[in-house]
């Protein structure tokens, strides 16, 4: 069953595509965008995944896998979707992998590939193949998951920081070169957010969850749901002169700029 959405946005009648919807906050926005009303189509390489998110949504929604860092991959997707959907009047651009954590002279250039072919250059792809229809129709939303490493430096990060600084620019660009045409484009810059992801960094070894508690203002990690019901927002009525927006949706961690942790943790 699919819980209702928090923020009580309709968009009964939209067409929304969701990337990297197999997990995490993709999957979260599925939920939400499904809620509201809205037919979803959710792709991602995970087939299984996607066709797991499917079921928890309905007949409606559909389900369509791919390689969004491959540009044969992303026409075949939108082409899908388009057939599937009738049109897409929403793109949410949520696919993104994470890095490796060391030292920058131990990365490997392949590895930094990878990342910025996922990250970024799968940000570009998608709204470039969705924006000739939406621009037809001069109506149409676009949102990216960038990062609070899009907007500070992440050490022994290199190649996620850069894909993320990146994804926050492409989004300001194409606020700025298609706003006049009827088509907004924001994005969202999470915090620490437990996905499966960040899930796994935690067990590795490779993020210590307490320090990141203590280094939040609000003292806890987010859940995806959060991420996503400000994914929505950002796609209704209510944000329509939102354009080009970098939103960080991070429990203050940007904001917090003394020495030391926020606040005090067990």
């Amino acid at each position: 069953m699919i819980p209702s959405n928090m923020v009580g946005i309709d968009l009964t009648g939209r067409n929304v595509l969701i990337t990297g919807g197999a997990s995490g906050i993709g999957k979260a926005s599925a939920k939400s965008f499904a809620a509201s009303g809205a037919r979803v189509a959710v792709t991602d390489i995970d087939r299984d995944g996607i066709q797991e998110t499917v079921r928890g949504l309905g007949n409606e929604h559909f389900a369509i896998d791919g390689d969004i860092s491959n540009k044969n991959d992303v026409d075949k997707i939108i082409k899908a979707a388009g057939e599937a959907l009738g049109n897409i009047d929403i793109l949410i651009n949520s696919a993104g992998v994470s890095d490796v954590i060391m030292s920058t002279i131990d990365q490997e250039v392949e590895t930094w590939q990878r990342i910025i072919d996922i990250n970024l250059t799968g940000t570009f792809l998608a709204s470039q193949a969705v924006a000739p229809d939406m621009l037809k129709r001069g109506n149409g939303c676009i949102v990216n998951v960038s990062s609070i490493a899009g907007l500070v430096g992440l050490p022994r990060r290199n190649a996620y920081t850069a894909s993320k600084h990146g994804v926050a620019g492409i989004t300001k660009t194409l606020a700025a070169e298609w706003g006049i045409s009827g088509v907004r484009v924001n994005a969202v810059a999470p915090g620490y957010v437990l996905t499966p992801m960040v899930a796994d960094l935690i067990s590795s070894g490779k993020l210590d969850e307490k320090n990141l508690m203590r280094r939040t203002p609000l003292g806890r990690l987010a859940s995806p749901n959060e991420i996503a019901e400000v994914i929505l927002f950002l796609t209704s009525k209510l944000a329509s002169y939102i354009n080009g927006a970098i939103i960080p949706v991070d429990g203050g961690y940007t904001a917090y700029g003394a020495a030391g942790p926020a606040i005090e943790i067990e």
